[in-house]
């Protein structure tokens, strides 16, 4: 929504870098697994609707509809120019996929639209009164029963990635990804069996995968 477009932060920070960051992704992040596992973890079934939140250059979105072609995939993001460089990919890959261009804070669906939620490296660019209002619009917006799956950054597991945090934990929008505070955040928003279900070691510090259902 234009009337957010100065409160949200580009993928990689800046503009400029925004055709980068399929690159940089593939350099530095472990992003061929772990989102080949998010998309393993959330069982899509024949006639699924599935919003991919933050969707990016839609490597995510793609590959889901890809695996689950008889699945409804829509992508939303509030870069307008990283959803021009999504559209791209989008037809190059040759997939059905609707983007939209609006912020998560406010999603422009109505109520129990979704079976499945998606979302990859969105949460820790919010601030922690955005992620409130954005677990609580995904809530709104899954039907009973439906889950959100995502890949973000979590509390460190071991001793390298507690020292790799420090770096981004300078960031006030990653601080309740470093304490651990996504599931607690979850439940509060009404999600019931919230579990971190992996981790991996990145240069960034610990990707972990969650999974939270709403209530039927």
């Amino acid at each position: 929504m234009d009337r957010n477009r100065d409160k949200y932060i580009p993928a990689l920070s800046y503009e400029w870098l925004t055709p980068l960051y399929d690159l940089v992704m593939q350099l530095i992040m472990c992003e061929s697994t772990f989102k080949r596992r998010l998309v393993e973890q959330m069982r899509i079934n024949k006639g699924y609707r599935v919003l991919d939140l933050g969707c990016g250059t839609a490597t995510l979105t793609i590959l889901i509809k890809k695996a689950h072609p008889e699945a409804e995939v829509i992508g939303l993001d509030i870069d307008p120019d990283i959803l021009e460089v999504a559209r791209s990919k989008i037809r190059k890959a040759g997939v059905d996929i609707a983007l939209d261009h609006a912020n998560a804070i406010e999603l422009p669906y109505p109520d129990n639209s979704f079976d499945c939620v998606v979302s990859s490296l969105v949460f820790h660019h919010l601030t922690h009164e955005d992620k409130i209002s954005t677990f609580r619009e995904v809530f709104r917006v899954l039907q009973p029963g439906g889950e959100l799956h995502a890949a973000d950054f979590g509390k460190p597991h071991n001793i390298l990635m507690y020292l790799i945090s420090l770096i981004i934990r300078q960031f006030e929008e990653t601080l309740d990804n470093i304490k651990g505070l996504l599931p607690e955040m979850l439940h509060n928003a009404g999600f019931d069996q919230v579990e971190e279900t992996e981790r991996y070691m990145t240069v960034f510090g610990t990707l972990s995968l969650y999974r939270a259902r709403k209530p039927r």
